[in-house]
């Protein structure tokens, strides 16, 4: 049993180290982090697009100083409990040691060091996912309802975090009834604990309410933008990817499901995978929405394989099939991590160009991967408005407003003179403070001609000019001018107050 732990406390250690090594110093934060990290300075129980939960984690990340030692810390935390509780799966399905390790390893080396890289709700969700499957075996095994409220508190959690976990239920529900454990809805304590998970949600559920459900309408805007342009033949190519070096140990999973005939209790759980992989490819859902899936069919696969190599010539596959993850992983390790700097990726672009990294969502080819470009030039961009903020301070009151979210976060973030910068994008378009007037304006816009800028919010004050630009070569906003705009003739709050209402009223 010690020698279990101690091999655990490994794979815990050896998962924080990877996911600290994976970035390198000139790489700064994502762009979505810096939003999800402005949250903390504006609690509530929902926002435009994601629940309140990562909030909370914001907020705990900003009484520990908001370092990017502990903006790091938390998606790592989550990804090394995931394979905690995979290894913690294995116990209750009695697998070996050697099971244990070999779907740690897959877990390890997988999609997750990506996933884990960003302060995002996704990581704490595939943890989630993994845990509400862990409840279902747990009660499979043993009937006792405790596990239904334990299953509902996670759920109720999950819902906090990521609406996406909703598919995770509607897997399971179908999935359920197709078995002889259908017996489970004639148990009255699944729906008091169904009232238990719903408890939980409803603080959120109420602020979708009182803020005419943004849900829907961030939903409708994904569905028309984004999901519409997901290509089916790609999402199942990246299922295939996500965890490669474990792709053997899954299909073992879902064929032991099946036919092996310790798991016939379990055998719900291939249609869980079956039918939530459809609703995803019916719904057109995003690739990485179907990650929390896989831990789990890891899991069984490892069990089932564990007894398969327990005699005669097999014996000699059970490294193998650890190797695999590792042999696949190497190569990997220099490619889809921003561990190299950028100069470096520069002077070396036929392996990305090859591996198709370099193309953006414009379709065309780049010199960074465009997630290694989303970290890139935010301290500069905080810097120069920081630089012009000081020069207009002593002339009143001074509004900063940024065409994105990134921008708005980012100046946040890193501003010593304590900006705090909005945007109409995302949930800054809730976070002006329109209770004075500004006499001043800096506004940061996206690479466009200065000109129009100039001549079309100029004219409303005494000067204005282009300040600076993002410069950074490698950034994706380079180019990101910084417009300065000094004495303003009218109460610029109404044109604000006119262009919320605006946005507001697509949702």
């Amino acid at each position: 049993m010690k020698k279990n732990y101690l091999l655990l406390f490994f794979f815990v250690i050896v998962k924080f180290i990877l996911q600290y090594s994976l970035i390198s110093p000139e790489y700064e934060l994502h762009r979505d982090e810096y939003l999800h990290l402005d949250q903390a300075n504006h609690l509530a129980w929902g926002y435009l697009s994601v629940p309140p939960v990562n909030s909370w984690l914001a907020w705990f990340i900003k009484m520990l100083g908001g370092s990017i030692f502990w903006v790091k810390f938390f998606p790592a935390l989550f990804g090394a409990l995931t394979i905690v509780a995979v290894w913690k799966m294995i116990d209750e399905l009695q697998g070996s040691l050697y099971a244990k390790i070999l779907a740690s390893t897959g877990i390890l080396l997988s999609v997750l060091l990506r996933v884990n890289m960003l302060f995002q709700p996704t990581s704490l969700e595939i943890l989630l996912w993994t845990l509400i499957y862990y409840t279902l075996i747990l009660y499979l095994n043993s009937g006792k309802v405790k596990w239904l409220y334990i299953a509902a508190v996670i759920f109720g959690t999950g819902f906090l975090n990521k609406y996406n976990i909703v598919f995770s239920v509607l897997g399971i529900i179908p999935a359920i009834l197709l078995t002889k454990e259908r017996k489970i809805f004639t148990q009255p304590h699944l729906y008091s604990a169904g009232l238990l998970a719903l408890i939980i949600m409803s603080p959120n559920l109420l602020w979708q309410y009182h803020n005419d459900f943004p849900v829907v309408y961030h939903m409708k805007e994904l569905s028309e933008r984004q999901l519409v342009h997901v290509d089916r033949f790609d999402f199942f190519k990246s299922q295939l990817l996500f965890f490669i070096g474990s792709l053997p140990v899954i299909i073992a999973g879902l064929y032991a499901l099946l036919f092996y005939k310790p798991f016939e209790k379990f055998r719900s759980f291939f249609w869980i995978y079956t039918i939530t992989i459809v609703l995803f490819v019916f719904f057109r859902a995003k690739d990485y929405y179907a990650i929390g899936l896989y831990p789990v069919f890891i899991t069984f696969g490892a069990v089932f394989l564990s007894h398969v190599f327990e005699k005669g010539w097999r014996k000699f596959l059970k490294p193998v099939f650890i190797l695999i993850p590792i042999l696949l992983f190497l190569p990997l390790y220099n490619l889809a991590f921003p561990n190299k700097s950028p100069e470096y990726i520069v002077s070396h672009p036929e392996k990305y160009k090859k591996m198709g990294l370099l193309r953006w969502e414009d379709g065309e080819d780049h010199s960074l991967p465009q997630d290694f470009a989303d970290m890139q030039g935010w301290k500069e961009l905080s810097q120069k408005v920081d630089k012009e903020y000081s020069l207009l301070s002593g002339t009143g009151r001074t509004l900063v407003l940024c065409d994105n979210y990134g921008q708005a976060g980012a100046i946040n973030y890193y501003s010593r003179k304590g900006v705090k910068a909005v945007s109409f994008n995302a949930d800054y378009i809730n976070w002006f403070d329109l209770s004075k007037k500004y006499d001043n304006l800096i506004r940061v816009k996206e690479p466009s001609k200065e000109d129009d800028e100039l001549k079309e919010t100029g004219p409303y004050f005494e000067s204005s000019k282009a300040a600076d630009s993002i410069v950074n070569k490698f950034a994706r906003e380079r180019g990101a001018t910084v417009f300065s705009f000094k004495g303003a003739k009218i109460d610029i709050r109404t044109r604000i107050r006119d262009e919320i209402i605006e946005v507001k009223s697509r949702y």
